[in-house]
């Protein structure tokens, strides 16, 4: 056994201070009281922090993190939004081999657990070489971000996603050939040859869906929940943008919300990303129907998505988890903040939630576990996995704060430099100072 003495360990009921953590040899929680355990000579590790739940990172494209500030600048007088930005996008693809997937990859994860997440769900569809062919290894790429997820040490879900047209009923244009399944069985095949590449790594778990509406003809949408695993969550990405609600509405006759709730028998299992542009409608509906959404507030901000009706779709029962997406913001406390303040500025008013940190922090914890096909009972409990990040209570800001007001401050106030350390399966993935 392994133990550690918090100065304070955050549970849905409130923060345990002291706390004492034990682990056993894989990293399963045996031991957790306020109390130190008896025994002779049993050390412990003393960490003068508060430990928060590690942050589950739902939804990434790891590629993009080798792009991050080269589509920030367009020509005097041009239009730059989305679909521009998607040009820029499709560069960056062309150019990645697998080697260059799982260098910048285990970058990336390292990068995340600096600052706090213990888990990533990759949402991945950069599957073929750059002239569209499969690899001899159909999941060569995938495998290569499994790879990186332990040389890192993180948690990974993989979610190798099917992509077949280039928009709305158009074939796929040459940019696109990376990505493309011709026909259900193809992705089919490609997901299966997944399940080998996640069974290298223990801390690995897979994942499927498709790549969005636009992507996917809608019958073998339908087709690919109807063929495809019924014990794996099923992600997607809808209604990101206005222009493809539009045209969703041209093709299908339904908003892409309104189509999948009308269509599909969506559940908690389904976490569809983005939802910025629902009806009143669609956003209750879709609260109701149990499926998640996935909302990454720095991608959506940087792209000029809009923002998510958050207020609506939680007073209807709504539950959400956060990614990074694109990786130009991977502070998971900032991206919760926008969030909050993202409603504060569309209502003009404060405190949009009665307990705004308390609500942040739980529900995206617990939509998060269930995006990366995992359910926990509690933040920390007997026989769950201690996936923590800690933060240095001397900073000065959260040092004045006190027990009542101390998750606020962490939430509204903290960045990776208070971090103490980064706790995967009871092991240190980070810890301040050391080099990675």
């Amino acid at each position: 056994m392994t133990y550690y003495h918090f100065s304070s360990l955050l549970l849905k009921d409130g923060w345990l201070s002291p706390a004492y953590v034990g682990v056993d040899a894989q990293g399963l929680i045996r031991y957790l009281a306020p109390t130190p355990p008896a025994g002779p000579d049993l050390a412990v590790q003393t960490v003068p922090g508060a430990a928060l739940p590690g942050f589950q990172n739902a939804h990434s494209h790891a590629f993009q993190y080798g792009m991050a500030g080269q589509a920030e600048q367009h020509a005097p007088g041009t239009h730059d939004d989305f679909w521009s930005w998607r040009e820029a996008m499709y560069a960056c693809a062309e150019t990645f081999t697998p080697e260059q997937n799982e260098q910048v990859a285990t970058a990336l994860y390292r990068h995340l657990l600096r600052n706090g997440y213990t888990s990533v769900v990759e949402f991945h569809y950069l599957h073929h070489d750059p002239t569209g062919r499969p690899y001899a290894n159909l999941a060569e790429m995938g495998e290569r971000l499994v790879a990186a997820a332990r040389t890192a040490g993180i948690k990974i879900t993989l979610v190798p996603v099917f992509y077949q047209k280039g928009d709305f009923g158009q074939e796929p244009q040459p940019r696109q050939r990376r990505f493309i399944s011709a026909n259900l069985d193809a992705y089919l095949r490609l997901l299966e040859a997944s399940r080998p590449a996640v069974a290298q790594y223990e801390r690995a778990r897979l994942g499927f869906g498709v790549h969005s509406l636009r992507a996917v003809e809608a019958v073998d949408v339908l087709a690919t929940h109807a063929q495809g695993p019924t014990d794996l969550p099923f992600h997607l990405h809808a209604a990101e943008q206005t222009l493809e609600v539009a045209r969703c509405q041209a093709h299908l006759g339904a908003r892409p919300v309104e189509w999948l709730l009308d269509n599909l028998p969506l559940d908690e299992r389904f976490h569809l990303v983005h939802c910025t542009h629902m009806s009143a409608t669609e956003t209750t509906r879709l609260a109701q129907s149990g499926a998640q959404v996935v909302l990454c507030p720095g991608t959506e901000g940087n792209l000029g998505d809009g923002i998510f009706p958050l207020v609506d779709y939680a007073a209807a029962g709504g539950r959400w988890s956060i990614g990074t997406d694109s990786h130009i913001s991977l502070n998971p406390l900032e991206d919760l903040r926008w969030l909050d303040y993202g409603q504060r500025l569309t209502y003009r008013r404060r405190n949009i939630f009665a307990d705004g940190a308390k609500t942040l922090v739980d529900t995206t914890f617990f939509a998060g576990q269930r995006a990366a096909g995992r359910s926990v009972a509690d933040y920390f409990a007997i026989g769950q996995p201690l996936d923590a990040v800690v933060y240095d209570l001397a900073q000065p800001l959260l040092a004045q704060a006190g027990p009542t007001h101390l998750l606020a401050a962490l939430l509204y106030t903290a960045d990776p430099s208070a971090i103490l350390g980064t706790l995967v399966d009871g092991q240190w993935a980070y810890r301040a100072g050391e080099v990675s």
